[in-house]
């Protein structure tokens, strides 16, 4: 049975993986929080990236997959990732990153492909880029880059703050210029399932097959969360439309874990 390791099982990802994981593999994670859930489950390891060297867990345990979902300080996790790939490198294991949509943030008149060159003005993206560019530098077998758009999904961080914003009668945030793809974090984990099961290797853009722009995305998430006369704030970051989207293209996965945006918006009411 392949084993798995998470780090950041803690996170909203992280914790979406291992529900999805557990059951199928040997599965287990790390948590930095003090949270006496975690503590609990024999399979979960408390690790500080700022303090300690995830080295020694993964001697210990021997990973046949390790899946970075880390959050924090950028330096610490630039140093955490650079051992983890050293490790797989060395070792028979894989590294699956979650990288972004916003290594591309700087090409705004067209949405962005797998083999794409990756380019960006923003820290988050530049940093994302430095992991990939690292990791770009061991055998493609090695590693899977899973670029991620916007995640919704009922219990989603963009979710409850849509809702909070609405209950407290504030502004929700929208790009009306801005040109997406989106996901959720069910199809997301089905599809990180699917590349691990059939040991698929190198650069996936997880994201819907269309594309639609941010606030008619979030209108239509209102008006499926039956949110009445909403409060929004325009944000306008160019003079023109610009994408901010991953389209898969080349690494396609079956039809199955394909979704489109109606998809994303029907998934924001479901549990899962």
């Amino acid at each position: 049975m392949k084993k798995i390791l998470i780090i950041g099982v803690s996170s909203f990802i992280g914790n979406a993986l291992y529900k999805e994981l557990h059951s199928f593999f040997d599965t287990y994670g790390t948590y930095c929080s003090e949270n006496t859930e975690y503590e609990l489950n024999q399979k979960f390891y408390q690790y500080d990236m700022e303090l300690e060297d995830v080295s020694i867990l993964l001697d210990n345990l021997k990973p046949t997959y390790i899946i970075a979902s880390l959050r924090g300080n950028f330096n610490s996790q630039l140093d955490a990732h650079q051992r983890l790939i050293q490790w797989v490198s060395t070792h028979d294991s894989k590294l699956i990153f979650l990288s972004s949509a916003n290594v591309f943030d700087t090409f705004s008149n067209y949405p962005s492909y797998e083999f794409d060159k990756t380019f960006s003005e923003s820290v988050y993206g530049r940093f994302k880029i430095k992991i990939e560019n690292a990791l770009m530098r061991i055998p493609t077998k090695k590693y899977v880059i899973a670029r991620i758009p916007m995640i919704f999904g009922a219990s989603s961080p963009r979710i409850v703050q849509i809702k909070n914003a609405y209950k407290f009668k504030a502004a929700i945030e929208v790009f009306p210029n801005v040109i997406i793809n989106a996901t959720t974090i069910s199809k997301l984990t089905q599809q990180l399932h699917y590349i691990i099961n059939h040991d698929l290797h190198g650069i996936f853009h997880l994201g819907s097959t269309d594309l639609i722009h941010h606030y008619d995305l979030i209108k239509d998430i209102c008006k499926e969360l039956n949110i009445i006369d909403p409060i929004y704030k325009q944000v306008y970051d160019a003079n023109e439309d610009r994408y901010l989207a991953v389209l898969p293209k080349d690494n396609l996965l079956p039809t199955h874990l394909q979704l489109t945006i109606e998809d994303v918006i029907n998934q924001v009411l479901l549990n899962k």
